[in-house]
């Protein structure tokens, strides 16, 4: 997931009611820069121009819904300065903000810099991660049928995990990285994806477009910022989304996973066909694996053996990809000034997990080469990444998972702006901006 992603494993969160029309909103809060960069004094909400030199003015709502101003603080990420970078990357839970990669970088220049072999297909290495993940997952539905009560969330967190490493494996297939035979692949991530109730070919779709648009505003498939006329809209619905891209954002792959890829009407005409196939195979498991495990265990086992993992592969879903490719520095931009080789090798994270969560999630946190290169099978993702860092390495962010970093998303990537690239929600909202509030009390600030 996420891509939830995502992973950029799989997409992870665009919502129909929260997409933008592809015009520009009316209601532009964006400040007009002068040549040397500062701020200049004219600022636009509504019909009304507000002047404060060095500030921007932004939008908040009371309990009626109505809008008011808040004066903030303008601060753009700045990646020029190395020691503004380290400032950041303390600030922000990473241990490295890249430098921006030069305009005149392609993505071919980036690519013909890799060995030969990491894009080479090695069917033992393949089915050795299937047989990987089919051992830790059959261990962790063992781990659940004998752990105590009080053992039982280390064995979901054991089991959802593994059965991501399906995921993973059909990621590979989809992206042609796991056999050399494409019915094979068709098959192995059909069957993949089957005990996660995702269908591989809509999944597969709508994927594709997540790397042909990474970051791109509206394109991309993956997490999107939210927008200001999305939190006008209504109280009710600024409220949603709040929760959405707050407290719950971990699992909110479940709603990408609901609203994308069970509708026809989403697909072209020569897609439809394949997509019912997959649609026909994940029913099928619901029909007759679920009435199985309640047959065996009752609705308490469904809950434990199946319900519980398929959570916790959620989590991963929604947290791997919005840690992909979310951070306060990382922008969003338009289809004009989108560049392929900034959004893929700048714009993506390289992240650390406990070693265990690589292991059965097949490397797949080691996402920036799969974004120079979607055909690089998962077991050659490390050695591309060495290439990477010899040759790019001043380009690349990183990061080791830890709490400043999910911190650092939840409570301040929310609101797309044009120069900050991201406004929290209290800042525009801040009597609705409880959840966001409690977030930045009581979350650890470790990193």
């Amino acid at each position: 997931m996420a891509t939830a992603s995502g992973v950029s494993t799989g997409p992870v969160l665009q919502l129909p009611f929260l997409r933008p029309r592809r015009s520009v909103p009316v209601k532009s809060l964006l400040p007009r820069r002068t040549v040397a960069g500062a701020v200049a004094g004219n600022y636009f909400a509504g019909t009304e121009v507000y002047h404060r030199k060095g500030y921007q003015q932004f939008l908040s709502s009371n309990k009626s819904g109505r809008l008011q101003a808040a004066v903030l603080p303008v601060a753009p990420p700045v990646l020029d300065d190395e020691i503004k970078r380290k400032q950041m990357s303390e600030d922000y839970g990473f241990t490295q903000i890249g430098e921006h990669l030069p305009d005149d970088i392609t993505l071919k220049d980036v690519m013909d810099t890799l060995p030969k072999e990491v894009f080479e297909i090695n069917d033992v290495k393949a089915w050795t991660s299937v047989l990987i993940s089919v051992t830790s997952y059959a261990l962790g539905l063992f781990f659940i049928a004998k752990s105590p009560w009080y053992l039982l969330p280390l064995a979901w967190a054991w089991t959802g995990t593994a059965v991501t490493g399906f995921f993973v494996i059909g990621h590979d297939c989809a992206h042609k990285s796991f056999s050399r035979n494409k019915l094979v692949e068709d098959i192995v991530g059909t069957l993949a994806f089957m005990p996660l109730i995702y269908p591989y070919e809509p999944w597969r779709f709508k994927h594709d477009r997540h790397h042909a648009k990474t970051n791109m505003l509206i394109e991309d498939t993956a997490w999107q910022p939210v927008w200001q006329k999305e939190i006008e809209t209504s109280p009710f619905l600024r409220k949603a989304i709040i929760f959405g891209y707050g407290p719950i954002r971990p699992w909110m792959s479940i709603a990408h996973w609901l609203i994308w890829h069970f509708d026809l009407k989403k697909f072209r005409p020569n897609e439809v066909q394949r997509v019912k196939i997959s649609l026909a195979s994940v029913f099928a498991f619901m029909a007759i694996g679920w009435p199985l495990i309640i047959f065996k265990s009752g609705l308490a086992g469904w809950f434990k053996f199946w319900f519980m993992p398929w959570m916790v592969y959620h989590f991963w879903m929604s947290t791997f990809t919005m840690v992909h490719h979310t951070a306060p520095h990382i922008p969003f931009k338009s289809s004009e000034e989108w560049n392929a080789a900034q959004a893929q090798l700048n714009g993506t994270v390289h992240c650390n997990y406990p070693r265990w969560i690589e292991i059965l999630c097949h490397d797949i946190n080691v996402h920036v080469p799969h974004h120079i290169s979607p055909r690089i099978p998962s077991y050659n993702l490390r050695a591309a990444y060495d290439s990477i860092k010899q040759n790019w390495g001043k380009y690349v962010n990183e990061a080791n998972w830890n709490w400043r970093l999910m911190k650092t998303i939840l409570t301040r990537c929310h609101v797309y702006d044009k120069e900050r690239y991201y406004v929290p929600f209290d800042e525009l909202a801040p009597e609705e901006s409880g959840p966001i509030k409690f977030l930045r009390k009581f979350m650890p600030d470790y990193a």
